[in-house]
């Protein structure tokens, strides 16, 4: 047991802990470990009487964090929480709404042949269609060509991402345990169905925390047209403590993070005045939260305005595009306008990466009938302009990396929430189809140009080398060198992990 006055500091990678300090391997303070048990002082005497009293453990904190008192290495230091990793960070590109693969990357011949004719699997297998009535077999509207020395098959409306083919690794036999939405999304970004589960972005701060003290571990970039669907519930924290959810960035705002400076107009705020508040505000913070050690929310909101001080200095240049060449500029799109909203924030998280953050998520699509990548009406009208967002700034954002050598550490991944069916919804729209889907990944550790997993004649199923998004969550940690099996947290009585009691690592797409 630990004396009195005495203060702890500690690595343990138990999963049996509630808190969420252990389990990351990183070094930090549990509640027990920043004011030690007694059984013969309160904890208001403690922190009264104990020399430094927070300053002492922030002092033990920042030691931890320099690794002054460790007797290993943190794991961005040592490549990994569990073994050797490949990645440090994470560029999330998803596109949001159910992005249809046999009219982007599942060539399919049989759809052209069969066009206009019923749809019939054969054996006498019952076809059903989420929220229509399945219409016969409808063929993509667009031309396929192959490319690279792989051959693969793009559809043309993928022509600047078709020429870096060679580059990315691909889940061509996806799965998803539903057709809905808000489901789906949860799936595809917490591995639960049901919200309150932490996303990929948080269980990733929670592993390896971050790489800079000025900017967010985990980074949002949502649509200018609003957020996706289940709202701020794709980016949450779960029962994580809340300082590992992600921070949205608005660039289409003037201001990406609002309230980041004081108005012009309050000029009573002075830099004196500011300094004297913060330090009562924190007061007041720290005895309130010794009051209540077991909520994470005043915590993390300490936290959050701790960093909101640093990012005053740092993020205004952060987010300052207007320090990239306006070669660079015009690569990303960010000239023409269907692509410069997406090239924007795929420019931003290329700078966000390069300055340390460790988790960005950019987002292609809201919530809701239209701007997404729902192409329940016409495929024909509605995939045509979400590619011309995305295909620009996606193969410049490939490009960017490698000429930066960022892609050595980075992992870039292309995310959907399940696909479309291989049959009409009304005269030449596609209905959801959680049967199979595809995602790709390119950077770090993957191997170039490689396929896993292969659907029936018609992309309706997936037939061969079936993978989950508990797969691709597992293949992602691997890469940043964490055991998906062993990453848990103790909640509700059970440990708890991303791929909950699934998923495998599929090592035929590593390199």
């Amino acid at each position: 047991m630990s004396t009195p006055m005495e203060l702890q500091v500690r690595s343990d990678t138990s999963n049996s802990r509630q808190t969420d300090s252990h389990a990351s391997g990183r070094w930090s303070l549990t509640c027990q470990d920043r004011v030690a048990a007694t059984f013969e002082l309160s904890r208001r005497q403690i922190l009264s009487s104990a020399a430094g009293g927070f300053g002492a453990v922030a002092l033990a904190d920042l030691l931890g964090r320099s690794s002054a008192l460790a007797d290993e290495p943190r794991p961005e230091l040592n490549g990994g929480l569990h073994h050797r990793a490949k990645v440090r960070r994470v560029i999330q590109l998803f596109m949001n709404g159910g992005a249809s693969q046999m009219d982007l990357f599942d060539y399919k011949p049989a759809l052209f042949q069969q066009a206009g004719q019923k749809f019939d699997p054969g054996q006498n297998v019952h076809v059903e269609a989420p929220t229509s009535a399945p219409g016969n077999v409808l063929k993509p509207p667009f031309e396929f060509h192959q490319h690279g020395e792989t051959g693969r098959w793009i559809s043309d409306q993928l022509p600047h991402l078709a020429r870096h083919v060679d580059r990315l690794g691909f889940f061509m036999a996806m799965q998803s345990r539903t057709n809905v939405h808000g489901p789906g999304s949860y799936l595809m970004n917490t591995g639960f169905l049901t919200p309150g589960a932490p996303c990929l972005g948080a269980w990733t701060s929670y592993a390896l925390g971050s790489l800079t003290e000025n900017l967010p571990t985990f980074v949002v970039l949502p649509d200018a047209r609003g957020l996706p669907y289940n709202q701020k519930g794709n980016f949450q924290n779960g029962f994580l403590s809340a300082s590992h959810q992600g921070t949205i960035l608005n660039t289409a705002s003037s201001e990406p993070i609002a309230d980041l400076h004081a108005p012009a107009s309050a000029r009573f705020i002075t830099p004196a005045a500011d300094s004297d508040g913060r330090a009562l505000l924190q007061k007041m913070n720290r005895e309130h939260l010794a009051a209540n050690p077991g909520d994470s929310r005043l915590e993390a909101r300490i936290r959050a305005y701790e960093l909101a001080a640093k990012m005053q200095l740092s993020a205004p240049e952060a987010f300052d595009l207007s320090r990239e060449s306006e070669a660079t500029q015009k690569a990303y799109g960010l000239q023409e306008k269907p692509s410069e909203d997406f090239g924007k924030r795929c420019l931003l998280a290329r700078r966000l990466v390069e300055r340390g953050v460790r988790f960005v998520q950019v987002w292609s699509g809201a919530g809701g009938p239209t701007n997404n990548w729902d192409n329940h009406t016409s495929i024909l009208k509605e995939l045509p302009p979400m590619c011309q967002a995305v295909d620009q700034p996606i193969a410049a954002l490939l490009n960017d990396l490698q000429e930066r050598g960022l892609l050595e550490d980075t992992l870039l991944l292309w995310s959907t929430e399940f696909g479309r069916m291989p049959f009409s919804q009304g005269s030449e729209g596609r209905d959801h189809n959680g049967g199979t889907f595809v995602g790709w990944m390119a950077g770090a550790g993957v191997r170039e140009g490689a396929t896993y997993g292969e659907s029936d004649p018609w992309s309706w199923r997936a037939v061969n080398d079936v993978t989950t998004t508990y797969d691709f969550h597992a293949t992602v940690l691997h890469l940043l060198g964490i055991d998906h099996e062993r990453l848990t947290i103790r909640h509700n009585g059970a440990n708890r992990r991303l791929t909950d009691v699934h998923g495998h690592v599929i090592h035929a797409l590593l390199s």
